[in-house]
């Protein structure tokens, strides 16, 4: 499997990306190099229990209190609760349909197939459109970091989303009947609570109990690809790729990982945890050290993306997504 994966990365780097047999101008992008575009500091704080073995720079979630968990049914059922911060997905946030942007900017050509270009919705309120793609990215299972499979993704490199090919991701009707809880959000009242969750987020983490707030990057609803208040490329990619991240959890794509409550299984949950999330740029210049490295959901790109848009080649985004694990090492 090892093997497959350095031959296709290697394969992405050299080969000239064609579309119906000519250079694509208008996709950009480059493979996530895993030694020098993550920001390894990222993993932390991991802890035992309540105990933090290594620090962090960034706030940490609420760990098991205890430092022994019991899994019933596993072979060995007694183990040591252990929580950190693991990368699992890569996304897309581009303009131009079927634009792979992690993967060397590498262009999909299918045609006509798709839901293809789409005008910015109230150009004249500064809104803007991005598609949006979702990579499986399992990239401690790959390196081999935990040889505990309870704690790390376990999963196959994939494209598992592709919002071209989702009939709602450019319809606000459409987006409507898939998450028709957005219309009470949909008031001043509610967008003026997301205030909150933006100061919070920059002190700390989100606020989980203003789920339909993305902190700084606006709202989470409606999940489609439509930015309303467009105030610059990083801060419209940033949100999409939340966006993406609450999708996921949406159409069941994403489990949520184990909590401190649960730390032997996973579960579905139709609302987004996202104090259990990080992001972290790859493309087109990317975030891998401190301080410009991860940032909890909500946080705000005024203290770390500056300059890391700039004309033409540098309008397509990709991000790395980290989730919080807390899991038993047996």
């Amino acid at each position: 499997m090892k093997i497959f994966i350095t031959s296709l990365f290697f394969g992405l780097w050299i080969m000239p990306v064609l579309a119906d047999g000519k250079f694509v101008e208008d996709c950009h992008g480059s493979l996530v190099n895993p030694f020098t575009d993550i920001c390894w500091s990222c993993l932390l704080p991991i802890s035992i229990g309540s105990f933090s073995v290594f620090n962090g720079s960034e706030p940490d979630t609420d760990n098991s209190a205890s430092p022994f968990c019991f899994c019933p049914g596993k072979p060995i059922p007694f183990g040591i609760t252990v929580g950190y911060w693991e990368p699992i997905a890569l996304v897309d946030v581009t303009r131009n349909p079927f634009c792979l942007v992690n993967l060397n900017g590498l262009h999909l050509y299918l045609g006509d197939y798709g839901n293809g270009e789409v005008d910015a919705p109230f150009p004249e309120q500064n809104g803007s459109f991005y598609y949006v793609h979702w990579y499986k990215y399992p990239l401690i299972m790959w390196l081999s970091i935990l040889t505990d499979e309870l704690c790390f993704e376990k999963t196959d490199f994939d494209i598992a989303y592709l919002t071209e090919l989702d009939p709602v991701w450019n319809n606000d009707e459409g987006g409507f009947l898939a998450s028709p809880e957005a219309i009470l959000f949909a008031n001043d009242t509610a967008q003026i609570a997301c205030a909150a969750d933006s100061v919070a987020a920059l002190k700390g983490l989100a606020r989980d109990q203003l789920f339909w707030c993305a902190g700084s990057q606006g709202s989470m609803y409606p999940l489609n690809g439509f930015v309303q208040e467009h105030v610059g490329g990083v801060q419209a990619s940033v949100l999409m790729a939340e966006r993406m991240t609450y999708k996921m959890h949406r159409v069941g794509g994403l489990l949520s990982d184990s909590s401190p409550e649960a730390i032997c299984d996973n579960y579905y949950t139709a609302i987004l945890p996202k104090s259990r999330y990080r992001y972290q740029m790859t493309n087109p210049i990317p975030a891998a050290s401190e301080p410009f490295g991860c940032k909890p959901f909500g946080h705000t790109t005024a203290d770390w993306g500056e300059n890391r848009e700039y004309p033409f080649a540098g309008e397509d985004f990709g991000y790395l997504i980290w989730r919080k694990r807390n899991c038993c090492v047996l």
